[in-house]
């Protein structure tokens, strides 16, 4: 199996020069957009506080909300003053209303407590505002990356086929690629092909990390071993020439022990698992590896 001619370890002692910066927004100057675009949702959160007898009530209120965008802002309200604990997840997730009030209902923050506290803050609350922001373009920059990667790539290698989501969409399931694979719901974000045979040379996944350590830098790495085992794995088994990319961005290579994680992984498989920043792509993934 040929090998790059450097490895994602020898680019760790000028990193910083092969990390792409995503563009951001400043504060305070987001305030007037922020403030423009969620105080209809912080109006309707306060109907629904005064037209509810409990914290309970009011939750279930907003689960009826039909407009899918202004369910999800009234639940992310919800939960900054009645239920912290409550995870985000299940609280945008309309049908799960009932299990969430039986098994978080008696945390909730009693409602006539989340009227005085609503009542403290002035209309819109800018800090309010501000944190769902945050909430708002959640996701692109690794959309962003993805699509740079996709661009990248056909312009290296125009003849070779890249499939999956280039910006927001579904994940490509290898269930899909592979009808007997044994997790078919196995989502990766971009499969490469040899156009010749058809052949499954590459699945990629790509992610941005904005700042990432501790327990969520031990998830991501973790998360990328299992699917790499997983994938290879298979991949032995039935003689197949798949490999594995991992397209990874952002300043959170260079925090705690993400860089060094991410090496030993690529030395985990002898050769079958790459792993780069888009600066890194045209020096390291090669039509010699893709095709091998």
């Amino acid at each position: 199996m040929p090998t790059p001619r450097k490895s994602f370890a020898d680019y760790k002692p000028d990193g910083r020069n092969w990390i792409t910066l995503a563009t951001g927004e400043y504060y305070p100057d987001i305030l007037k957009d922020a403030c423009k675009l969620y105080e209809p949702v912080l109006v309707l959160f306060g109907q629904l506080l005064l037209a509810s007898e409990s914290s309970t009530r009011l939750f279930l209120q907003i689960a009826e909300q039909t407009n899918g965008w202004m369910r999800v802002q009234l639940a992310r309200v919800f939960r900054k003053y009645a239920s912290p604990e409550t995870p985000v997840e299940m609280l945008k997730q309309k049908s799960k209303a009932a299990k969430i009030c039986e098994e978080f209902g008696k945390g909730f923050r009693p409602i006539n407590e989340v009227q005085a506290a609503f009542s403290t803050r002035p209309m819109p609350d800018e800090a309010l505002c501000a944190v769902l922001w945050e909430y708002k373009d959640r996701g692109k920059k690794g959309y962003d990356l993805t699509e740079r990667l996709f661009a990248l790539f056909r312009e290296h290698f125009p003849d070779l086929p890249i499939t999956g989501p280039e910006r927001a969409g579904k994940d490509v399931l290898l269930g899909e690629i592979f009808p007997d694979y044994p997790k078919p719901d196995r989502p990766v974000d971009f499969v490469i092909r040899d156009p010749s045979t058809g052949d499954v040379l590459v699945v990629g996944l790509a992610r941005y990390d904005s700042d990432r350590g501790g327990a969520q830098e031990d998830d991501r790495t973790g998360g990328y071993r299992n699917c790499a085992d997983e994938v290879l794995g298979y991949a032995r088994k039935r003689k197949l020439r798949t490999k594995v990319v991992f397209i990874n961005d952002g300043p959170g290579l260079l925090l705690g022990s993400m860089w060094n994680d991410y090496a030993a992984l690529e030395r985990s498989h002898k050769g079958r698992i790459l792993v780069a920043t888009l600066r890194m792509v045209p020096d390291r993934l090669t039509r010699i590896w893709l095709l091998s």
